[in-house]
């Protein structure tokens, strides 16, 4: 992939964002339905927590396709490393740092690059956080805007 033929002559891109916690499943999949969402791109670290409930790997992929007939895809290298999470979580670090080192990893992992413009038209980033304000896929969303060009973010 070419880096400057994607962000000058990339088709405009509408990317959606929305985490879990705090939603039913009705809420969850009413919200990814009614916006148009035709692809669910995992983000998580861990996607297959017994505490992610309906939004576990397999058991989401399952309901995406039945409830929504939306399709479901894993990006590990778009989920920030168990270290950066663990010292967020756990305080040692505050949002401010979290964000500094999950924009390093990034830049550090060039992700974009191996990814299709194309293929996130109408894609939703997912994670847990109930809001994107301190959530890694409002940076996600960010990063790959900034990569590509013409991406309009819409956190559901």
């Amino acid at each position: 992939m070419n880096d400057s033929a994607t962000t000058i002559h990339s088709p405009p891109i509408t990317l959606f964002t929305l985490g879990f916690s705090g939603k039913s499943a009705k809420e969850f999949f009413d919200k990814l339905k009614s916006s148009g969402v035709r692809v669910v791109v995992d983000i998580r670290l861990n996607n297959a927590s017994q505490l992610a409930g309906f939004t576990k790997k397999r058991d989401l992929e399952y309901f995406l396709r039945a409830i929504s007939d939306i399709n479901y895809v894993h990006e590990p290298d778009l989920a920030p490393t168990k270290e950066i999470l663990d010292d967020y979580k756990k305080k040692r670090i505050d949002w401010n740092e979290y964000e500094n080192r999950y924009q390093r990893l990034l830049q550090e992992r060039q992700p974009a690059k191996g990814l299709k413009p194309e293929d996130f038209d109408r894609a939703c980033l997912l994670c847990s956080e109930p809001t994107p304000e301190h959530c890694h896929r409002r940076l996600a969303a960010e990063y790959l805007r900034a990569q590509w060009g013409n991406v309009t973010i819409v956190h559901l």
